[in-house]
């Protein structure tokens, strides 16, 4: 009877701290404006704006040759990827790149239909600017495939594709019109989720480090243990909400982006994640003495989780000693059942191992920073 008592004690303080957090949160302004913008505007400019693609690249031609091959050319450069071609000259092309007006400039040398012709090999000069670099390493495949492709067609006065002995029939699974805003959209979602929740809960403690409101709870029959759970699931439950909201009415809605998977299964590992997270912010929280050294603290941590977890980059791509430091961060896991759940439709008996990784890395953790708080919560007030 007593152990029950206790139970239901150490549950009704958890559940009163985690309602103050939340009445906490709700007066705080700029932390709510910070929710709305991440999971609105953030989603749906990571959907729309993805560098990988190539869209409306300004590009010029000095066209010295003036013949039909050459204006066959500049009309197969044409939007979306690229703006209609503008005609320059020699003195125009050095300013123009310099100025940064266009990122590609095509140089048709005189002679050029007249040389192609005759069966010679006349050289054709393509100007990158390097400094755009997704544009730039994109772009001057498309060109080269645009230009190559209307000499071919010119010289043998129609499109011939060669007969091959064997024929590649490609299906794009997941995603078949390779639309890139499918994968931007999602990607930005998981990687909000555990940013949120390092700001949120290490947020929280700091601030009421500034209010002088640590005092109360120390006076109070409350256990850093249940501060700690109260802010976790405070917080959870703030970031969870939003996170479907912004799957259910930006990504669903707005992108109309297909969710292959079990929503309750994501959010499921998304509650271990944030259980880890949330910690992980408390932690940073008991190092930093006031908010601006929180903030400093904070983006040293989110740069490289999201960074080096693989939503952006794939992880087979990086050093092995980075994957492998890197399997010690919950972000990774979460971004890989993220990943499996949302875009293959994957169930728990593929994405058992990232949800067993997660409840490990949260418990150790939780483990950690409570140790730190009960350390240091005298020293808060």
């Amino acid at each position: 009877m007593q152990s029950a008592s206790r139970i239901r004690m150490f549950t009704a303080n958890t559940w009163r701290l985690g309602i103050k957090e939340l009445w906490s949160l709700w007066r705080d302004l700029a932390m709510l404006a910070l929710i709305v913008y991440v999971f609105t505007a953030c989603v749906y400019t990571a959907a729309t704006a993805m560098p990988e693609t190539l869209s409306n690249a300004p590009i010029a031609i000095v066209d010295e040759d003036r013949s039909p091959l050459s204006g066959r050319i500049a009309s197969a450069l044409y939007p979306p990827h690229f703006t209609p071609p503008r005609m320059i000259d020699w003195a125009q092309m050095d300013h123009g790149m310099d100025a940064g007006h266009y990122t590609f400039v095509l140089v048709i040398p005189h002679g050029f239909q007249r040389d192609v012709l005759a069966g010679r090999a006349p050289d054709l000069q393509l100007n990158v600017d390097a400094t755009r670099m997704s544009q730039a390493f994109v772009g001057s495949g498309y060109v080269q495939q645009i230009v190559m492709g209307e000499i071919d067609e010119f010289a043998r006065h129609e499109r011939a594709a060669a007969v091959l002995p064997v024929e590649l029939a490609l299906r794009a699974r997941f995603n078949p019109a390779l639309e890139p805003s499918w994968f931007g959209s999602l990607v930005e979602v998981i990687n909000h989720i555990a940013m949120l929740s390092i700001i949120l809960a290490g947020a929280a403690l700091v601030r009421e480090r500034e209010r002088g409101t640590v005092e109360h709870l120390l006076v109070m029959p409350v256990t850093p243990a249940q501060i700690m759970l109260a802010k976790a699931w405070s917080t959870s439950l703030v970031v969870l909400l939003a996170a479907w909201i912004s799957l259910t009415f930006i990504v669903q809605g707005v992108l109309r982006v297909p969710v292959a998977g079990s929503l309750p299964l994501f959010f499921a590992g998304a509650t271990l994640c944030l259980f880890a997270t949330s910690a992980m912010g408390i932690f940073l929280a008991t190092v930093a003495r006031n908010m601006p050294q929180f903030a400093m603290l904070m983006m040293l941590t989110i740069v490289p989780l999201e960074m080096l977890s693989g939503g952006g980059t794939p992880r087979e791509s990086m050093p092995d000693i980075v994957r492998t430091l890197m399997l010690a961060a919950p972000t990774t896991h979460f971004v890989e059942l993220g990943q499996a759940i949302l875009f293959r439709g994957a169930g728990l008996d593929v994405v058992w191992r990232p949800f067993a990784w997660l409840a490990v890395i949260g418990t150790v953790l939780f483990a950690l920073s409570l140790h730190r708080f009960r350390r240091t919560i005298g020293r808060m007030a």
